[in-house]
C-alpha cells in the first residue's frame, strides 16, 4: 500500500497544473507544510477574486443603457456566485488536510478563472 501511495504522489503533482505563477513560487517557499500550502491557495483565490470584479465591471460598463441585458447578467452572476461557493466543498469532506489546504482553493480559484473568461467573451461580444 505505501508504494502504490508513494508512486502516486511521484505520478501526481502537489501543486495544481493550472495554478498561477505566483502560486507555484508560494508552493514552493512553503516548506511542505499545510499553513504555507493554505496561505498560497488563499491569495491564488484572492488574485483571482480582483480580477474577477475587474473583468465585472469591464462588462457592466457595456451595458449602461440595455437594462434588460443588465437584469440578465446580473441574473446570471447571483446563479454563478451560488455555484462557486458550493463548487468544490467535497475537498472539505473527508479529502484530509491536503484536499482541503490544495485542492479546495485550487478548485475555488479554477472556477474564478474560468467565469472571468466567460465574462470577457461577453465583453468582446459586446463590443
Amino acid at each position: 500500500m505505501r508504494t502504490l501511495l508513494l508512486a502516486l504522489l511521484l505520478i501526481v503533482p502537489l501543486s495544481p497544473a493550472s495554478a498561477d505563477s505566483l502560486y507555484d513560487k508560494c508552493m514552493d517557499m512553503a516548506d511542505g507544510i499545510n499553513p504555507g500550502f493554505g496561505k498560497c491557495g488563499g491569495e491564488w483565490v484572492a488574485r483571482a477574486d480582483a480580477k474577477l470584479n475587474t473583468a465585472w465591471k469591464e462588462l457592466m460598463g457595456h451595458f449602461k443603457d440595455r437594462e434588460e441585458a443588465k437584469q440578465y447578467l446580473l441574473t446570471e452572476q447571483r446563479l454563478w456566485n451560488a455555484y462557486k461557493e458550493s463548487g468544490s466543498n467535497f475537498y472539505n469532506s473527508g479529502f484530509g488536510r491536503e484536499g482541503q489546504v490544495i485542492h479546495f482553493p485550487a478548485c475555488r480559484a479554477r472556477i474564478i478563472e474560468n467565469r472571468i473568461n466567460d465574462l470577457e467573451i461577453y465583453r468582446s461580444d459586446a463590443e
